[in-house]
């Protein structure tokens, strides 16, 4: 029989998950076959090592590799996993200080210690991978080690979002044996302390993971073992979830998908749906080194005619909703500033604004998208958008499209005049929504955006303040900015949702706030 989660409210980001169903309600002990779990994904990772990945990769790394800090199930704020503990170690933020667990090991046998755990962060310093976390580590100065178990993270600047950027997956820890200092691991294999080994793996098809037996950290596995079945087509997933060759699905669930989930055709379906709200949001792109993108008359007239809610209605059916900011609901310091600013859509104020500016012929512009990062429904929503745009005639729009690898080397490459991103937080604080976006070529989105009032002034100031619910007014000016300038375009933000089969248990506490699939959660009832 079909059976709906109730709705599980969250205050930020996934910031607590309610613990109301499949929790404590059957044993979880079972036969070999029956702690093995199957799950579907359209996120298939874009490399296995770290230093090379800010995207949704990291769902693979938080089940395989270890952090020093990691957020356990209902935790917002960072709690420690390979570490024993970590603190600032000065008032300034300045100076952060990790004592490690004893005893811990890489799955190829070798210490994880000091020495690892500055290996692991310099050299995503040093590779400087143009699709990797260095980034997320700005205000880290140098890392320094004491004996074996110490390690001191000297900053460059007061940062007290530090600890949340040593909890993501960014900072994995890896092997100085097996992962080069200067450069990129290119065997295909993974060596990790998490609470996984990865077994094997097929490039674009599957990760076959078992648990590993020496783990030592947070996460307590509920099953044995897990396979990861990476799909390129949203339908693909769904069907093979419906036959019941995969247990469990998350990301790339069409709207389509859950619509026909919810509905009365699914009373004796055996699939389970787990609502959330999300922080998963999306968002356009303006290249300033376009000639139609740059004009900022342009991007206040595409501001003027997207009419998110026909986008949500006629793509998303409910899954989703208007975002008016970068910073999305349930996250401290989201305000509306887009609506406050445009209103409802007004092609007549876009024209206006158009023909202020000396522009009176359409406006030629490209837009691109990912054909397989973000399911099926994306090539919908750029259709929408299309669709809105050339409606009142001030715009002729070009649709492209490229699977994920090709599309990220072209956004880092500055490709695109206007393109697509999705953005799921690497950690729940206000500043994951608009630190990343600012700044030089090695921001996360490959297109600088030089915003000196945000990255000198707010951005240093908000990190001063280890009450990160005291940041909200810093915030608030900094979306006044981005909306004054139109470079970022929020589009909506998305719910979360979990599809299992009815005897899959731990759906709702299987993802943190960065909304990873924590895969040690799932089990299968074993009576009922």
């Amino acid at each position: 029989m079909f059976n709906r989660t109730r709705r599980l409210q969250t205050a930020a980001a996934l910031a607590s998950i309610s613990l109301l169903t499949g929790c404590g309600l059957l044993s979880d002990s079972g036969g070999e076959d029956e702690q093995k779990i199957t799950v579907g994904t359209t996120s298939a990772p874009s490399t296995l090592d770290p230093a090379a990945a800010w995207d949704d990769s990291w769902e693979l790394y938080r089940n395989i590799y270890q952090t020093l800090l990691s957020f356990p199930t209902g935790s917002t704020k960072p709690q420690p996993d390979a570490a024993e503990s970590c603190k600032f170690t000065d008032a300034a933020n300045e100076s952060y200080r990790c004592e490690l667990r004893k005893g811990l090991k890489f799955s190829n046998g070798e210490p994880l210690d000091a020495a690892a755990v500055k290996h692991s962060i310099d050299r995503i310093m040093k590779i400087d991978s143009k699709t990797g976390p260095k980034a997320l580590l700005g205000s880290l100065e140098r890392v320094e080690t004491s004996g074996d178990l110490t390690v001191v993270f000297h900053l460059n600047t007061p940062d007290a979002t530090f600890p949340f950027v040593l909890a993501t997956p960014g900072a994995s820890l890896v092997s100085p044996k097996d992962y080069p200092a200067d450069k990129l691991r290119e065997d295909g294999k993974i060596t990790g302390s998490g609470p996984y080994v990865l077994e094997s793996y097929e490039e674009g098809a599957k990760a076959e993971l078992v648990k590993n037996p020496a783990y030592e950290g947070f996460a307590e596995r509920k099953n044995d073992a897990v396979t990861i079945r990476y799909f390129e087509e949203s339908e693909g997933m769904i069907s093979a979830l419906k036959k019941k060759e995969i247990d469990a699905t998350y990301r790339g669930i069409t709207a389509e998908a859950i619509e026909d989930m919810e509905g009365p055709q699914s009373k004796d379906s055996g699939i389970q749906l787990i609502e959330t709200v999300g922080a998963e949001i999306r968002f356009l792109v303006f290249n300033p080194k376009d000639p139609a993108a740059k004009n900022p008359a342009v991007r206040k007239a595409v501001a003027q005619v997207v009419d998110r809610n026909a986008l949500i209605s006629r793509v998303y059916q409910g899954t989703a909703e208007p975002l008016y900011s970068m910073v999305p609901k349930g996250v401290a310091g989201h305000t509306t500033p887009f609506f406050d600013t445009f209103g409802e859509p007004d092609a007549a104020k876009a024209k206006k604004t158009l023909r202020d500016a000396g522009i009176t012929e359409p406006v030629e512009l490209t837009l691109w998208f990912t054909t397989d990062r973000y399911g099926s429904s994306t090539a919908a929503e750029f259709a929408e958008l299309k669709r809105q745009l050339e409606a009142g005639g001030l715009f002729k729009i070009t649709l492209h499209s490229r699977p994920w690898k090709d599309f990220q080397d072209g956004y880092q490459d500055g490709e695109y005049p206007v393109f697509g991103r999705g953005w799921f937080p690497d950690f729940p604080d206000p500043d994951n929504f608009i630190a990343p976006f600012v700044g030089g070529a090695d921001n996360a989105l490959g297109t600088p955006y030089d915003v000196p009032e945000i990255t000198s002034t707010l951005l240093p100031k908000s990190r001063r303040e280890s009450d990160r619910g005291a940041v909200s007014k810093e915030f608030e000016r900094a979306q006044e900015i981005l909306v004054e300038d139109v470079r970022l375009l929020p589009l909506w933000q998305g719910k979360l949702y979990i599809a299992a089969q009815e005897d899959i248990a731990g759906g709702e506490r299987a993802l943190d706030p960065q909304t990873v699939m924590q895969m040690w959660e799932l089990y299968r009832k074993t009576s009922w």
